[in-house]
C-alpha cells in the first residue's frame, strides 16, 4: 500500500476502538510473570548451557597474551572462545564498536572471551581464571579538555541568514555554555540472548532487541552468513530506550559459544557491562547564543556543540531542534563529534533532542528573564508555523501554542514567583519552571500479515514491544479496520519469520507499524470482496455488508484460513513539509534552603502528537519520559575515570536513576488533534516527546525557587550550595 498523499476522512475519524482507552492485552502475562523474556526461554531449546563474558580491563591497546587453559580445565566448563582465536568480526553499518575478534582493544570492557559451562556460577568462576596481558596505549577520555582545544566545532550543519550581523544589532543577547552528562539506558532487563547454532548451519536467536530485521542482517554480516539461515525472536523486551536497537555482544558471544560447544547457549551481560560494553548517551558541551529585538522577537540563534564518540561514530547531536523549533531569520548550528576512547555512544531516548532541549529551553528561560517577559509568552511570541530555514515548507500540523496556553492554565502558572525566592514553606524554597518540547515524527515502511480463522484474526509482524503497548495498539488497529471486537484479535510480534516492520525506536514505531497492519487488513478486505464477488463491502459488527450481502465474517471462508500481507510505503510528499510533535512541561520543585536538595513536587505535560491511539499506553509513555527527565536533571550522570577510561559508576547502586520516591504527582494532557500527513491513522509517535524539555523545566524551576542558575547537569548539591540565598548560606554555616 502506498501512502502518497495526506489521509482524507476515513474510518478512524469515527473510531470505536482506536483512540479509546484499553488496558494492555499483554499486561496480565507480565504481572503474572508469564511473559517470556530472552534469558527465560527455557523451553525453546533443550540442554542449554550458560555463557559468561570476559571483558578488557584497559581502554586502549592490544592483547599480547591470553592463557585459557585453567578455565578450560575448570569444573563444568564445556568450551572457551577467546578473541585471539577469532578474526575480527565484520561490523554492520549500525555498529561503531567492534564486538569481538582480534587483539585490538578500542574501549574498556570490550568483550575478549566467552566461557561456556553447565551453570552460571561455573562459567563466571572459570572466566576469572583466564590470564590476559596487555600492551596499553594512552587514550583520550576528557571531553572538557577536548572542548578547550577546539578552534571551532566543525562545518555548520546549517547557516541561514546573517548571524553575526544580527548579534551586532540585537537589543538583547545571550551567550552561555551548558553541559549535559553522559547517561546510561539503565533498562531493567539487561542485554540477553539464547543462541542455538549447534550444528553450524541454521542459527536461531532468542534475544532482547528492538529491531528484528536489522539484528538479523547484522548477525549475517558479523558471521558472513546468508540471512535466510538466521531466525531471530524477541517477543518481549524489558526496556530498551535505544540501547537494544543494534546488535550487541550478548548475541555474538552466545553464538560463538553455541558453535564451539555444539549446544544452545544463553548469555546475559552483567550490569557493569551494560554500562561499559554496550552503549550510552554521550555527554555534551554546548555554547548557545540567542539574539532578540526590543520586542522580544528572536532574530538569531548560534548553537555549537561537541560530544564524544569512538572513531566512525556520530555522537550525540544536540543542535538539530534549534534549527526548527522557534522562529528567527538567522541561525547557525554546528556539532562536532570528538573521537575519544570511551565506550560506544549511540541512540538513547530522544537522541539529540533530550540533550539539546535541556540546553535550549534553559536559554529561552534566560532570554525571557533578560526581556522581563513571561517565559510562556516569550515562547508564544516566537512560535512558527513554517520551517524557519525554509519558510516555503510548512509544519503539517503544529499546536505548540495551545500546549503552552493549556498547560499554563491547568498548572496555575500565574501563581509562580515573579522574582526568585519569593515563595517558601518552612525550610523549602518553592519554584515553578516550564519548558517546551519538540521531537520529529518520522515514519518507516512497515509490513504485516493477517490470518482470518473462523472469525478470529491473527496479526503477524516482526514489530517489537519494548513496554510501549505495541500488542495493544496493533490489535486495536486490526479490530477497527476489520469491524470486529478487540478480543477477537491475536497479535504475534518479534519474529523474523513475520513480515518486516519498522521496529521500535526513533518515535516511529507506533505510527509506522499500525499503518502496516492497516495495509494488511485492507489487503484482506480486498481478498474477501473478490471471494464474495462484491464491491466496496463494509466490515461492521463482525459481518461483511454490501448490496445483497450480509454475512458473518466467520462464515466467509467456510472453515478455510484466509491470509493477506502488505507493507505501507510512505511517499516522498512528506518532504515538502515539517512533521513533528510538540509539548509543554510545567514543574514545581522544592529546594531546601540550607542544603540545596531538590525535590520535584508536581509535573504536568501537555502533548500535541496527532491522534492518540490509546490514551492509557500513550500516557504511560509520557510518564516514563518525564521520569527519565527527572533523573537526567537531578541525579543521572556517568562519571569517567580520566586515567583509565571507563565509567566508574557502572551499576544501579551508584548510577542513580529516578525511583518511586523521586516522582510526585504527574499529569498528562493530550490535545485532540490529527495529522493527516503522518499516516492513514493520522497519528504520530509520543514515546520520546515525554522526555524532551523535562530537565530544563526542572532547572528553570530551581532558578525560580532560588535565583541560582545551574547550567550543568545533573543539578547536584555541589553545583548550587555555594550560590544559595544569603539566608540559607548563613544558616548552614
Amino acid at each position: 500500500m502506498d501512502f502518497n498523499q495526506s489521509a482524507e476522512d476515513n474510518l478512524f475519524d469515527r473510531a470505536r476502538i482506536i483512540g479509546k482507552p484499553h488496558v494492555r492485552i499483554d499486561g496480565t502475562l507480565k504481572v503474572m510473570g508469564c511473559a517470556p523474556y530472552a534469558y527465560e526461554r527455557h523451553d525453546v531449546a533443550a540442554d542449554q548451557l550458560v555463557g559468561y563474558p570476559l571483558c578488557a580491563t584497559i581502554a586502549k591497546g592490544r592483547i599480547t597474551h591470553m592463557d585459557a587453559s585453567a578455565a578450560r580445565a575448570a569444573p563444568g566448563v564445556v568450551s572457551v572462545v577467546t578473541t585471539l582465536e577469532i578474526e575480527p568480526l565484520d561490523r554492520s553499518e549500525n555498529n561503531v564498536a567492534r564486538l569481538f575478534g582480534g587483539d585490538k582493544i578500542a574501549h574498556y570492557h570490550q568483550a575478549i572471551a566467552v566461557v561456556v559451562a553447565e551453570t552460571l556460577e561455573q562459567a563466571r568462576s572459570a572466566a576469572a581464571l583466564i590470564d590476559v596481558s596487555y600492551q596499553q596505549e594512552q587514550g583520550i577520555f576528557d571531553l572538557e579538555a577536548a572542548w578547550e582545544k577546539l578552534d571551532n566545532t566543525g562545518e555548520p550543519l546549517s547557516d541561514v541568514g546573517d548571524v553575526d550581523a544580527a548579534f551586532q544589532t540585537a537589543a538583547f543577547t545571550l551567550d552561555e555554555v551548558y553541559r549535559t552528562a553522559s547517561q546510561s539506558h539503565a533498562m531493567m532487563e539487561p542485554h540477553a540472548s539464547i543462541v542455538d547454532w549447534s550444528d553450524g548451519g541454521q542459527m536461531t536467536v532468542w534475544t532482547s532487541n528492538q529491531m528484528i530485521e536489522m539484528n538479523k542482517q547484522a548477525l549475517a554480516t558479523s558471521f558472513n552468513l546468508d540471512p535466510d539461515t538466521i531466525r531471530v525472536e524477541s517477543p518481549y523486551i524489558g526496556g530498551g530506550f535505544g540501547g537494544k536497537l543494534w546488535l550487541r555482544a550478548d548475541a555474538v558471544l552466545a553464538a560463538l559459544g553455541s558453535r564451539a560447544s555444539g549446544r544452545p547457549v544463553k548469555l546475559a551481560l552483567p550490569r557493569p557491562l551494560v554500562f561499559n560494553n554496550a552503549t550510552h548517551r554521550s555527554g555534551t558541551i554546548q555554547r548557545l547564543r540567542i539574539a532578540a529585538d526590543a520586542q522580544g522577537k528572536i532574530i538569531a540563534f548560534d548553537h555549537a556543540a561537541v560530544s564524544h564518540t569512538l572513531p566512525g561514530g556520530s555522537g550525540e547531536n544536540p543542535v538539530n531542534q534549534t534549527r526548527t523549533f522557534y522562529a528567527g531569520a538567522s541561525r547557525r548550528v554546528a556539532h562536532q563529534p570528538v573521537e575519544m576512547d570511551l565506550p560506544e555512544s549511540a541512540d538513547m531516548r530522544a537522541p539529540g533532542e533530550a540533550s539539546g532541549l535541556a540546553v535550549l529551553e534553559i536559554a529561552m528561560d534566560e532570554m525571557a528573564q533578560k526581556l522581563e517577559m513571561d517565559p510562556v509568552e516569550f515562547r508564544i511570541l516566537n512560535d512558527t508555523q513554517v520551517d524557519p530555514e525554509d519558510p516555503s515548507k510548512p509544519f503539517s500540523d503544529r499546536h505548540y501554542v495551545e500546549c503552552l496556553r493549556q498547560g499554563a492554565a491547568a498548572f496555575g502558572w500565574e501563581a509562580r514567583n515573579r522574582s526568585p525566592g519569593e515563595k517558601r514553606e518552612g525550610e523549602w524554597l518553592i519554584g515553578y519552571g516550564m519548558a517546551g518540547a519538540y521531537r520529529g515524527a518520522p515514519t518507516l515502511d512497515s509490513g504485516a500479515r493477517v490470518r482470518l480463522q473462523d472469525g478470529r484474526l491473527i496479526v503477524e509482524t516482526d514489530m517489537t514491544d519494548i513496554g510501549t503497548g505495541s500488542y495493544t495498539i496493533l490489535a486495536q488497529t486490526a479490530a477497527e479496520t476489520m469491524g470486529i471486537e478487540l478480543d477477537a484479535v491475536e497479535v504475534r510480534l518479534g519474529n523474523s519469520a513475520y513480515p518486516i516492520s519498522s521496529g521500535s525506536g526513533g518515535q516511529f514505531g507506533a505510527t509506522s507499524s499500525t499503518a502496516g497492519v492497516y495495509a494488511a487488513c485492507l489487503a484482506l478486505q480486498e481478498q474477501i470482496a473478490k471471494r464474495l464477488g462484491v464491491e466496496k463491502p463494509r466490515f461492521e459488527n463482525s459481518r461483511v455488508l454490501a448490496v445483497d450481502t450480509d454475512l458473518a465474517l466467520a462464515d466467509v471462508a467456510n472453515g478455510e484460513e484466509l491470509v493477506a500481507e502488505d507493507t505501507i510505503h510512505f511517499g516522498d510528499f512528506k518532504d515538502d513539509m515539517q512533521i513533528g510533535t510538540f509539548g509543554a512541561h510545567f514543574i514545581e520543585v522544592g529546594v531546601h534552603a540550607y542544603t540545596g536538595e531538590t525535590r520535584v513536587r508536581r509535573m504536568l505535560a501537555v502533548c500535541d502528537a496527532g491522534r492518540i491511539l490509546n490514551p492509557i499506553t500513550a500516557r504511560s509513555q509520557v510518564l516514563g519520559g518525564m521520569t527519565m527527565g527527572v533523573g537526567a536533571a537531578l541525579s543521572e550522570g556517568l562519571t569517567v575515570d580520566l586515567e583509565r577510561g571507563f565509567f566508574v559508576n557502572h551499576d544501579l547502586a551508584s548510577y542513580e536513576v529516578a525511583v518511586h520516591a523521586d516522582i510526585p504527582e504527574q499529569e498528562v494532557i493530550f490535545l485532540d488533534t490529527t495529522d493527516a500527513a503522518s499516516s492513514p491513522l493520522k497519528a504520530k509517535g509520543v514515546g520520546e516527546l515525554g522526555i524532551c524539555g523535562v530537565a530544563a523545566a526542572i532547572a528553570n524551576a530551581v532558578y525560580n525557587a532560588t535565583g541560582v542558575r545551574v547550567r550543568e547537569y545533573p543539578i547536584t548539591l555541589d553545583r548550587m550550595i555555594d550560590q544559595l540565598p544569603e539566608a540559607g548560606r548563613s544558616a548552614i554555616l
